[in-house]
């Protein structure tokens, strides 16, 4: 599974510092999800977001999730759908990140993003 990614992972120069490559798919558009500028971007329920496709190989993601400082609760990783198999995206914890952001529903971060994306028309345009 690829990853939608829509900040500083866009530019050729990071990507290849996180992953060791910058294999990019085409230009895309989440939509169902916007983004926020805070600490570092993140996403919110609403609107449509630019980005790209980052095509992962063996071990990306764990590069990737180290970047996101998921173990550190800053983002937390989602599958979004796109007319395939879906692919990940990143979405950054209001709180940590000091982002005006309110996702419905109780619970951790993960299952309320999740949980809107289920529910709502959220999905990966190529």
């Amino acid at each position: 599974m690829d990853a939608f990614v829509y900040g500083t992972l866009r530019e050729p120069d990071r990507a290849r510092e996180v992953v060791g490559h910058a294999d990019f798919g085409p230009d895309a558009r989440l939509v169902g999800l916007h983004r926020v500028e805070a600490r570092y971007p993140t996403l919110a329920p609403g609107g449509e977001t630019d980005g790209r496709v980052l095509r992962l190989r063996d071990g990306d993601l764990a590069a990737l999730d180290a970047y996101e400082g998921v173990d550190r609760g800053l983002y937390v990783r989602v599958r979004v759908p796109d007319g395939g198999g879906g692919l990940w995206t990143y979405v950054g914890d209001p709180a940590a990140l000091d982002a005006e952001v309110a996702w419905p529903g109780d619970g951790p971060l993960r299952m309320r993003v999740t949980g809107y994306v289920d529910r709502h028309d959220v999905r990966v345009e190529r």
